[in-house]
């Protein structure tokens, strides 16, 4: 995760800035502030790139001071909360 999030902190633009991360209950989570979440994940997946931990990935955003979410990864996904 460290090594992932690294990345993310070396290579998006400035328009989106990793907050930090945290990880239990069997997940981690990297949280990045931006006011453009689809152009964030877009950059995100090219960083990244296809690897293996995209079949258990799962991308979200929500406003700051609000608590519902909206999935932007897997397609289809209807559910989505941090634990």
């Amino acid at each position: 995760m460290i090594q992932i999030e690294e990345a993310l902190i070396n290579r998006l633009t400035k328009e989106h800035h990793v907050d930090g991360h945290d990880a239990g209950s069997g997940e981690m989570n990297i949280f990045i502030f931006t006011k453009n979440p689809k152009g964030a994940f877009t950059e995100v997946a090219t960083i990244l790139g296809s690897r293996d931990f995209w079949v258990d990935a799962r991308v979200a955003h929500r406003e700051v001071k609000k608590d519902e979410y909206t999935i932007l990864w897997p397609e289809g996904l209807t559910d989505f909360k941090i634990m």
